[in-house]
């Protein structure tokens, strides 16, 4: 709250500082890279932890436990130390590199751009993803694939029409808690990207830290929780007609 009177009382009232980071040619700007990269992050790891949690619907509880600690492994992990071992596998001379160049493709060095940014929190948020992907998926009765294919239906179809109706809740929830996760997360794109691309919460810190401009990050903070909480308005408009449909198909 104090935040978000600071956005509006230094060092006079009103919305001068909220103009400024309007017209400033540079708010905007690393807004929109920062939500670019959000969703990109989160369709990497959607693509990621579909297939792994339905795999963990398939197989024997032993091996589900197995894969279930697999998942949570990286939570007894320092996220500092995982970012630094990401930070020595991208950097020049980096294993990353090398496997590229063993491969045919020379000078691919991911430190210091998105790219490499993006690659790292697909590591870290893929917990956030697996787990809301598998609590939606044990639940669903793999009979009503078997009965569609009784029905004439291909493995495909039988998915594509049945299966996957039921997840896309689930599919939502992981969505869009990696989404609003990487819309702030600071560490890693501070490690291991670059000025020239930063991620709104670099900007924040370079504000404060800085430049001493406290008013000014707590107007940028301030727009990016107003972000944040418009998108999670226009998902949850999309995610209610979702979680009926599948609500449909399982009773039916």
């Amino acid at each position: 709250m104090s935040i978000l009177l600071t956005s509006f009382n230094d060092p006079e009232w009103g919305f001068g500082n909220y103009q400024e980071l309007l017209n400033d040619g540079v708010t905007i700007k690393v807004l929109i890279r920062t939500i670019l990269t959000a969703i990109l992050i989160a369709v990497l790891g959607l693509l990621l932890a579909y297939p792994y949690a339905y795999a963990m619907t398939r197989v024997s509880k032993r091996t589900r436990r197995y894969m279930t600690l697999i998942v949570l492994l990286p939570f007894w992990t320092s996220l500092m130390a995982r970012t630094f071992a990401w930070y020595l596998l991208e950097q020049e001379g980096g294993v990353i590199e090398k496997a590229f160049s063993f491969i045919g493709f020379d000078d691919v060095i991911l430190l210091g751009t998105l790219n490499g940014v993006a690659v790292a929190m697909v590591q870290v948020m893929l917990p956030f993803m697996v787990l809301p992907l598998y609590s939606g998926m044990v639940g669903i009765d793999h009979r009503l694939l078997d009965a569609a294919q009784s029905l004439g239906a291909s493995r495909v179809t039988a998915f594509r029409s049945v299966y996957l109706p039921l997840t896309l809740p689930a599919v939502v929830s992981g969505f869009t808690l990696v989404f609003i996760l990487s819309l702030g997360f600071y560490v890693t794109p501070a490690v291991l990207g670059s000025s020239q691309q930063s991620l709104l919460s670099q900007v924040i810190a370079m504000r404060v830290f800085n430049l001493l401009d406290f008013s000014g990050a707590s107007a940028m903070g301030a727009l990016l929780l107003a972000s944040t909480v418009l998108i999670l308005a226009a998902v949850s408009r999309i995610a209610r007609p979702v979680s009926g449909a599948g609500k449909v198909i399982k009773n039916v």
